[in-house]
């Protein structure tokens, strides 16, 4: 087998109800995923627009090496953000990338918008159909994905099944698309771009084979599989999974609690991965074409209102949805945690920007910068009952204030005040009070993640302050990054996919020019990704930490603002380099 030298891309216009094929790029420079999406960005986005605007592309990139080495199973969402309408990128896994290498594409493009709520359906025969499906519109993400289910069944396990819910209709600017049940296109408002096109849901259907490469491939492929599966590299991944990071971050000092007014509390132990596993776990679940099985589903019991009978529900958990609506809240009771999580999935909100935006909402009643007028019902520190009505009311924007919240923590606190104790690093932080590397890394980094770069790693190897040295390690830990984020690799398997690994992969799909050249590649993926950002308004000095952040005491001391204002000004000017700005 050997790749075409271009991608295919299936565009879908909404607006015109047509959908076209265009041979798109070239592989041995863009590699797919974050290349990939980038540069369709660069050619079809309007940068001057708003992210709602309907010519404004929702684009789904896969890579080259999906579904011919393990745990290539993710896929690049690329979309304007509502968030702060800047480009930015989403990363998911769930069956969404083998279904779009076994439909025959390398990329989805939809732009336009539906006349009415639809659903789009994507396959290898018909290409693209669109369907009138109104009476999903208001339909949480479970009840609307086990209807679409039904409406598209068969094609052996290769249909993926995307959905949105009540808060990517009303386009809050952290709505998620739901991936296959449990994955998501979490970050930064994918979700409201769906919703700004009057799109419920995306159904991805492939049925079609693909020949696998001779030559070395069969050993390389036994090869990497063997270092998976029978090492220890990954073992975490699988056992307790992320939430295993929970004990030690406390233990170090690290874990925001209560809007990151304290880094640890030994009731830690209730809501632990140890915890979890022990009293909550029923079983565990992999992304086609993963061999880990990362995804930790538990079991929520709840009793019927005056009935003796019970319910059972599944909610997937792992670190940052236990750090979101549990620790960020107070809440230390791990049914507690997954009926919040519940709750949050139905309506479709990124689970880390719902938390932390209902911590900051609790923070400021507590100190009478708003009152119970906004949040309509109690909101204290380790009190579920109260959010679990808030996340409804907020994915249903149902007042001004909750409106306003739903597009960003600092939306809100602009308005109201309290920007001093606003948890928000570019968007709301990720759950690593580890210090100022990791304060900057996801402040400024690309998609504002903690996945952007290992800056909570840095902070808990490195002790000296050097500002260049640690800015340095962010931009060249991104950099690799992007070669992951380019074929598409779960980040789970950095430790895995070397440089080296991932050039011998290349090399035995076709692309050897590739892999001669794979540290140029992931430099020139990283400046175009940061271009883009840069073109549609992205200005790194503009951003600034809300003084929380300053305030944070954990393992090492307090953090040092100085060095922290050091590290972001030093960072932007690198960011500023990179984008040629």
């Amino acid at each position: 087998m050997r790749l075409e030298e271009n991608f295919r891309v299936l565009m879908v216009d909404l607006d015109e109800g047509k959908e076209e094929i265009l041979s798109f790029g070239l592989r041995q420079e863009l590699i797919g995923g974050s290349g990939l999406a980038a540069a369709l960005y660069e050619s079809f986005g309007l940068p001057d627009e708003p992210a709602d605007h309907p010519g404004q592309p929702l684009i789904f990139a896969i890579g080259s090496l999906t579904g011919l080495f393990p745990l290539m199973s993710k896929v690049v969402c690329g979309f304007k953000s509502p968030y702060h309408q800047q480009y930015a990128e989403s990363h998911a896994g769930g069956r969404l990338a083998l279904s779009l290498r076994f439909a025959g594409f390398d990329a989805l493009v939809i732009r336009g918008r539906a006349a009415t709520p639809s659903c789009l359906t994507v396959g290898p025969k018909s290409l693209a159909e669109v369907k009138d499906v109104h009476y999903l519109w208001g339909m949480d993400v479970f009840k609307a994905g086990k209807m679409l289910r039904k409406m598209h069944p068969g094609h052996s396990g290769h249909r993926s099944v995307l959905r949105i819910g009540t808060a990517g209709e009303n386009q809050l600017g952290y709505a998620c698309i739901n991936v296959d049940t449990y994955r998501h296109f979490g970050r930064l408002g994918s979700g409201a771009v769906m919703g700004s096109k009057n799109l419920k849901a995306i159904v991805v259907q492939g049925d079609q084979e693909f020949d696998l490469p001779g030559n070395g491939y069969p050993a390389l492929y036994q090869k990497v599989y063997q270092q998976i599966t029978t090492t220890n590299l990954l073992q975490k991944y699988h056992d307790l999974g992320t939430a295993e990071n929970l004990e030690p971050l406390n233990g170090l000092k690290a874990l925001p609690w209560r809007n990151l007014q304290q880094t640890c509390d030994p009731a830690v132990a209730n809501i632990s991965g140890e915890t979890f596993a022990e009293k909550i776990l029923m079983r565990q679940m992999a992304c086609a074409g993963c061999q880990i099985g990362c995804i930790h589903v538990g079991m929520l019991r709840e009793q019927f209102a005056g009935d003796t009978h019970f319910q059972y529900r599944e909610v997937g958990y792992d670190y940052e949805p236990i750090f979101a609506v549990g620790s960020m809240l107070g809440i230390t009771d791990s049914s507690e945690v997954l009926s919040i999580l519940d709750e949050v999935e139905k309506v479709g909100i990124d689970v880390m920007s719902g938390g932390v935006a209902l911590a900051w909402a609790t923070e400021a009643l507590e100190r009478g910068v708003i009152s119970q007028k906004e949040t309509v019902v109690p909101l204290a520190f380790g009190h579920a009952e109260g959010y679990r009505q808030a996340v409804n009311l907020l994915g249903g924007a149902a007042n001004d204030f909750y409106r306003l919240l739903g597009q960003g923590t600092l939306q809100a606190a602009k308005h109201y005040g309290g920007e001093d104790f606003a948890c928000v690093l570019g968007q709301e932080m990720a759950g690593y009070a580890t210090g100022e590397v990791f304060f900057t890394s996801q402040a400024l980094g690309f998609r504002h993640s903690h996945l952007d770069s290992a800056g909570y790693s840095y902070d808990q190897g490195n002790h000296e302050k050097d500002a260049a040295k640690a800015v340095a390690f962010l931009i060249d830990d991104e950099r690799s990054r992007c070669l992951l984020t380019s074929t598409v690799a779960c980040l789970f398997s950095r430790k895995v996919y070397s440089d080296e690994v991932l050039g011998e992969c290349l090399e035995s799909i076709g692309l050897g020019e590739a892999a001669g050249n794979l540290e140029a590649i992931g430099a020139a993926i990283q400046k175009k990704r940061w271009q883009m950002r840069v073109r549609t308004g992205f200005d790194p000095f503009s951003l600034k930490l809300p003084k929380r952040f300053s305030e944070v005491e954990n393992w090492k001391g307090p953090v040092d603002a100085g060095y922290l204002e050091e590290l972001r000004l030093s960072y932007a000017g690198a960011i500023r380099d990179l984008a040629g700005s």
